[in-house]
């Protein structure tokens, strides 16, 4: 398969300023995810797509290409990922001549993916015939089985609430969400204004790899597992 490997990273980040070049544990964020995609074997090309000339700068010199610079009107508040990855796989399409299989979309704000990670979903994709390969993690203790609305300050169950009241987290179906390190698509999928598609299949991240970094807490905590020396490979 030919597999386009897309990082997008816009300048102007209000919650943290500069966050994807935002040094974690000496190292600027964007550059754990550059090494990760030159890193793996399947991914057949990896390009940036920023608006900014320093977080280019930065990846430039980390190995990365940065064949265009993004539009100003895709890196906005709120631009979508769907455009900027369209954007992109147009551009280097239009450059190259020729088409991708698949697009893999690596956001920076998920340092702690690996390599294996990538190379995973790829062959996960190649080999289930999927339209799409996504990362996910164990919700943990934030079930939603365990969620409640509010009416004012009164607690009201949902529909999927517990069977029983304070029902242990080891009984209750295993739920997963989005970990945000790999959304792999199809390009026929992508077309259709879909990262997803109808057939998706799960790339599993091990909680403490899970990371998604948002806000400065969440550098802290990103930190403080490196320090501990809980993640591996990085």
């Amino acid at each position: 398969m030919r597999v386009l490997g897309i990082i997008p990273a816009r300048g102007g980040s209000k919650g943290v300023p500069d966050k994807n070049i935002r040094p974690l544990a000496g190292k600027p964020l964007l550059v754990y995810t550059v090494e990760q995609a030159l890193a793996a074997r399947l991914l057949t090309r990896v390009v940036l797509s920023t608006d900014d000339p320093r977080i280019a700068e930065v990846g430039r010199a980390a190995g990365v290409e940065v064949p265009f610079m993004r539009p100003a009107e895709l890196a906005t508040d709120k631009a979508k990922s769907l455009p900027v990855v369209l954007h992109a796989l147009g551009w280097v399409e239009a450059q190259e001549g020729q088409e991708y299989d698949a697009v893999m979309m690596l956001q920076p704000t998920t340092p702690f993916r690996l390599a294996s990670d990538i190379d995973k979903a790829i062959e996960l994709l190649e080999e289930t015939g999927a339209d799409s390969v996504i990362s996910v993690t164990d919700v943990g203790p934030f079930h939603p089985a365990r969620m409640k609305y509010l009416s004012g300050d009164r607690l009201i169950d949902p529909p999927f609430c517990e069977a029983y009241e304070n029902q242990p987290r080891q009984e209750l179906q295993p739920m997963y969400i989005r970990s945000g390190d790999i959304y792999l698509t199809r390009r026929e999928v992508l077309l259709q204004n879909s990262f997803k598609g109808a057939d998706c299949r799960a790339l599993l991240i091990e909680p403490e790899r899970a990371v998604n970094i948002d806000s400065l807490s969440d550098f802290h905590y990103a930190e403080f597992l490196m320090l501990r020396g809980q993640i591996q490979g990085q």
